[in-house]
């Protein structure tokens, strides 16, 4: 059993996305995407969140990873039961892609795991049928 699966150490992430049609600019190819993240910590220790990494993929299978300390300046610490939100932005240089990533977490008793962020699809709507 790994950490991320122990019920000690577990915090779930959810996301909403939300196309933003007038910080987007179609004729030079930018496409500007709002997501919104929700972490509830379902393990029995508080999570202080360390890092993040991202993977942004366009619809041109071009991709960029990310790399940094904290989210939107901060490194939050979550109690059991609790949640912490956020709301952040891609941008990308086709109507569609995707991102999925992961934000390593420290627990209380010293023990680093994954929060794993599932795939998810950024798109101008009507762009997909």
């Amino acid at each position: 059993m790994t950490a991320a699966q122990d019920n000690r150490h577990r915090i779930q992430v959810s996301v909403q996305v939300e196309y933003l049609p007038d910080q987007s600019d179609a004729d030079n190819q930018r496409w500007v995407f709002a997501y919104h993240i929700t972490m509830h910590n379902r393990g029995q220790q508080t999570a202080r969140l360390l890092t993040r990494h991202w993977v942004i993929t366009d619809g041109e299978e071009r991709t960029r990873e990310v790399h940094g300390e904290g989210v939107v300046g901060e490194q939050p610490s979550i109690a059991p039961g609790q949640f912490y939100q956020y709301s952040s932005g891609a941008v990308l240089e086709t109507e569609v892609g995707t991102m999925h990533g992961s934000y390593q977490m420290l627990a209380e008793d010293g023990t680093c795991f994954d929060a794993e962020v599932p795939a998810f699809t950024l798109a101008v709507p009507r762009a997909l049928h």
